[in-house]
């Protein structure tokens, strides 16, 4: 297996745009990639592009009929499905929104494609991560699921064991729906719990279905949670599972909306302790699954404070260079920012919480405290059916 690690960019996925009042703006995909750049990083990793996802990729997830009505709004907007989630709100028609959304998936299946060839150890795509994608409908602004197909063509190619570990805010519930039945991928989602934020799904008591019971994980933390109680419920619960799972793959979504400034969600978590899953993350594959690692990115719509220096992280830690925490961002990226949104970007990686301390879970746990709660909640749900100590 190469060292080498790839990032997948194509400047075309920028057109992956709902429209100037969506809140995800395709410029948090630009302004990332040039963060990437000013660090250099693009430097140390193979940067490639792939070709769109064909149909029978898609329908290795999606069915034949909502491929056809997704092209056909894509063709026509006007004309969009509301059935298929199309043309809503959340998921607005756009004029090529077909073939922008199979060129992320494609970006996310050929990284997968070269992770378990061996061709690099590790792949990110950060324009991925859309996983409220259902088989026969678009939600939470995802079209294709991407990480979804990612795991599918792993399964196709010959994987046995492929385990999914998702930090969005909201709940990776297109993700589960793909595998709930089958007990050959673990999905992990840690997320606002579903009382107060979209989707309302993600509760504890989701552990499978009855030929895959264990195989669904839901960490459901209260809006609120900070750094040190997200930290401990990821470690509380992620390493333990890995390690008993023991995927031949791990694919990781890293949506930043946890973010305390993101405006669509509820937590109160800091980049820097994004920076801690994410470090974690390349642990965990490198302790469990032989180094193969995809890495995704996700939700995040705080688009120039928050997504860029996020995963500039992420980036830089796939890539075995790790950018430091204090590291001063470059003063010609935060002009690019300046023109193109007229909004002052942020000086440091940091938000000023590095190191980033919390509480291990071996050293017991207060049943008044609410994150400890949905840790305990989640554990007891889970663990027996793996054959764990609750």
């Amino acid at each position: 297996m190469s060292g080498r690690a790839q990032l997948m960019w194509d400047e075309a996925v920028t057109g992956y745009d709902f429209g100037p009042d969506h809140p995800m703006d395709p410029v948090r995909l630009s302004l990332t990639r040039g963060l990437v750049g000013a660090f250099g990083l693009d430097q140390v990793v193979d940067v490639v592009s792939a070709k769109p996802a064909g149909e029978s990729t898609l329908r290795l997830v999606h069915r034949e009929d909502y491929i056809e009505a997704v092209k056909a709004a894509s063709a026509d907007p006007g004309a969009a499905d509301g059935a298929y989630g199309l043309g809503t709100a959340d998921d607005p028609a756009f004029a090529g929104m077909h073939e922008v959304s199979a060129l992320i998936a494609g970006q996310s299946v050929a990284a997968a494609e070269a992770v378990w060839g061996g061709e690099v150890a590790h792949a990110v795509n950060f324009a991925g991560g859309l996983h409220h994608a259902m088989p026969g409908a678009a939600s939470g602004f995802c079209v294709y699921n991407d990480a979804s197909l990612a795991i599918a063509r792993l399964l196709e190619l010959g994987a046995t064991r492929v385990a999914y570990v998702d930090v969005d805010v909201h709940h990776g519930d297109g993700v589960q729906a793909a595998f709930w039945e089958d007990p050959r991928v673990l999905t992990i989602s840690m997320h606002e719990h579903p009382r107060t934020l979209f989707p309302q799904t993600g509760w504890p008591e989701e552990t499978g279905a009855a030929c895959a019971e264990g195989s669904a994980v839901n960490v459901a933390l209260p809006a609120g949670t900070g750094d040190a109680g997200w930290l401990r419920a990821f470690h509380a619960v992620v390493p333990e599972l890995i390690a008993d799972f023991r995927p031949q793959v791990l694919v990781t979504q890293h949506g930043a909306d946890t973010h305390f400034e993101d405006p669509l969600a509820h937590l109160a978590v800091s980049v820097d302790a994004q920076r801690a899953v994410q470090v974690a993350c390349h642990e965990l594959a490198h302790s469990y699954a032989e180094g193969r690692w995809v890495a995704l990115g996700g939700g995040g719509y705080a688009v120039v404070d928050v997504v860029p220096r996020s995963w500039t992280h992420l980036v830089g830690v796939v890539a075995g260079r790790p950018v430091l925490p204090e590291a001063v961002i470059p003063e010609g990226w935060r002009r690019e920012v300046f023109a193109r949104t007229r909004q002052l970007a942020p000086g440091r990686m940091t938000d000023g919480r590095w190191p980033v301390g919390y509480l291990a879970w071996e050293g017991g746990y207060d049943p008044a405290d609410r994150v400890d709660q949905a840790v305990v909640a989640v554990r007891r749900a889970v663990f027996p059916l793996r054959g764990l100590l609750a």
